[in-house]
Formats: structure tokens, C-alpha cells, sequence
């Protein structure tokens, strides 16, 4: 080929990207005018279907279908019950853990006092954990590791009834072993001594009072989890699906600086169940109730505003026709 041929190749390509560009470029340009102006001319009223198309497909993203409520098929596949299995083995490692620290904290007040965590120690050991387990489990079981964001997903319909009674009854149990782990591991005198982890309302604070911060903290953590793993975020942006559990880790870990004063932070129904049943003290089954009407009146809100307020297109459409059936 001759050096001419070659310059025209080169100019025409050139040309032709040049000419991409103006088209891109005015494409956009007709998107923000009135599209009935170009109908006359078959060019520009080809550009602006085109932008129209692109503009729509953003406004009208759909998200999943809503879960069927009653999902008898999913009872004999395996899939599920290996889910549950999973929640079960991940609230085991995270009461393990997480109770551990707190006996471990408890104990810098004797003689011989371990070089202790600290509040903030406790607080880290807590969310770390469920950082870390919910990025281990978010592909098998969705890493709820927490009855209050199964019941969140639930109400959402992102779970069925029968997944979410299975997940609930994993994660009670699940904590209940690892409750018991951790009396085995520091031994029964121990154990007792420092209230095994339990959840108490702490002298100075009313029920009323360790009521309303067990149903914050729940919400900051059950509006993390739905935001951090909001399709249509995630189907935008890259980064999120990355950073979900690292996030939902670091809401346990506020939730409980601002709540250990108070109640030791509950926000999980089965950790304060799981410590209940192996400490058996009185004042923790007196308080029980705290820790289970709290978090699931949080988890209840926290869904309720990130569907119907922030997502208000699924408020309008979750019950509605089955041609625009979606969730949030």
C-alpha cells in the first residue's frame, strides 16, 4: 500500500470517529430538548429514539420480582438448606468471638488483670466478625447472621417464610453453641462471674429508655444492609457489592459505641438469646423481651423507609399489577 493510500485510510477513519462523536455528542443534546421538534427529520428523530431509549432504560430500571411468600418448591433443594447451615456455623463463630471479648474485658477488674480489649475493643470485635462473616456467607446464605435482618427481608419479600423461619431457628441455635463454646473455653465460675455476656438493661437507664436504643442501633444496621445491597446500586456501581459487608461491619460496630452504656447492644435477637439460655440469670431472662421487641421494631422501620420513602417507586408497585411486580 502506498504512504497516499495509507493517509486516507488514516483520514477516513478519522472521519468516521470524528463523526461518532458528533453523534454521541448530539445525542445528548436532543435528550434535553423537546424530541417532537426533531420528529420531522428522520435523522435527528432517529438520535433522539436513541437517547429517549437510553434515558428510559435508566428511569425504568426494574428491580427482581418480589419472593413468593409461601415457597414450598425451595423445601427440597438443597441450596436452602445449606444457606441455613451456613447461618448456623457463621452465628456460632460470631457469639464465639464476640462473647469471648466481652468476658475478656470483664476480667481486667481482677487481680490479675489481662491486658484487656476496652469498650472499644468490644465494639471492634463485633463488627469485625460480622464483617467478616457476612463477606465468607453473603454468597451462600445472603450473611444475615441476625433474626432482625432476616426479619427485614422478610417483610421486604427478599426471603421466603419458610427460608426465614429456618435462617431465625439456625441463628438461635447457632448462638446458643457459641455461648456455650465460650463457658467452656473460660470455664463455668468465669463464665458466671462476669453475667456471661448477657444482655441486662444497665442500672440508671429505664426499659423504656434501653427499648428505644436496641431499636436504633437495629435500625442503623438493617438500613445499612438494604442500602448496601441495593440492586440498583449495585447494578450502577461496581464498588459496592465489594465494599457491602465492610459497611454493614462498621454500622454494628457504631450501633454498639452507642449502645454498650446502655444495654451492652443487643441489635441481634439470637446473640442475647444464645447468652440468656447458657448464663440462665434472672435479670437477663427479666429483660429478654427488650432484646427481641427493639431490633425487630428497628428492622421493621429501617424497611419500611429505604422501600416506601427512598424507594417509592416500590411502594407503589411492590402490591401492584403483576406487569410492574418489583422490589426494592
Amino acid at each position: 500500500m502506498h504512504l497516499g493510500q495509507v493517509m486516507d485510510t488514516t483520514l477516513h477513519r478519522s472521519l468516521t470517529i470524528s463523526q461518532i462523536s458528533r453523534l454521541i455528542f448530539s445525542s445528548r443534546i436532543i435528550s434535553s430538548i423537546d424530541i417532537g421538534m426533531a420528529a420531522g427529520e428522520g435523522k435527528l428523530s432517529a438520535e433522539a429514539n436513541l437517547s429517549s431509549d437510553t434515558t428510559m432504560s435508566t428511569k425504568d430500571y426494574l428491580d427482581p420480582p418480589p419472593t413468593p411468600l409461601l415457597d414450598a418448591g425451595e423445601l427440597g433443594k438443597w441450596s436452602l438448606y445449606r444457606a441455613t447451615i451456613a447461618e448456623f456455623t457463621a452465628t456460632l463463630l460470631f457469639v464465639y468471638v464476640a462473647v469471648a471479648t466481652v468476658i475478656g474485658h470483664k476480667r481486667q477488674t481482677d487481680a490479675e488483670a489481662c491486658s484487656g480489649t476496652g469498650v472499644l475493643g468490644i465494639a471492634w470485635a463485633f463488627g469485625g466478625m460480622i464483617a467478616v462473616l457476612v463477606y465468607c456467607t453473603a454468597g451462600i446464605s445472603g450473611g444475615h447472621i441476625n433474626p432482625a435482618v432476616t426479619f427485614g427481608l422478610l417483610l421486604a419479600r427478599k426471603v421466603s417464610l419458610p427460608r426465614a423461619f429456618l435462617y431465625m431457628a439456625a441463628q438461635c441455635l447457632g448462638a446458643i453453641c457459641g455461648a456455650a463454646m465460650v463457658r467452656a473455653v473460660h470455664g463455668a465460675h468465669h463464665y458466671a462471674l462476669y453475667g456471661g455476656g448477657a444482655n441486662e438493661v444497665a442500672p440508671g437507664y429505664s426499659k423504656a429508655g434501653a427499648l428505644l436504643a436496641e431499636a436504633a442501633g437495629t435500625f442503623v444496621l438493617v438500613y445499612t444492609v438494604f442500602s448496601a445491597t441495593d440492586p440498583k446500586r449495585m447494578a450502577r456501581d461496581s464498588h459496592v457489592p465489594v465494599l457491602a459487608p465492610l459497611l454493614i461491619g462498621f454500622a454494628v460496630l457504631m450501633a454498639h459505641l452507642a449502645t454498650i452504656p446502655v444495654t451492652g447492644t443487643g441489635i441481634n435477637p439470637a446473640r442475647s438469646l444464645g447468652a440468656a439460655v447458657v448464663y440462665n440469670g434472672k435479670k437477663a431472662w427479666a429483660d429478654q423481651w427488650i432484646f427481641w421487641v427493639g431490633p425487630l421494631a428497628g428492622a421493621t422501620v429501617a424497611m419500611a423507609y429505604h422501600q416506601y420513602v427512598l424507594r417509592n417507586c416500590a411502594a407503589k408497585h411492590s402490591f401492584g399489577s403483576n406487569h410492574h411486580d418489583v422490589q426494592a
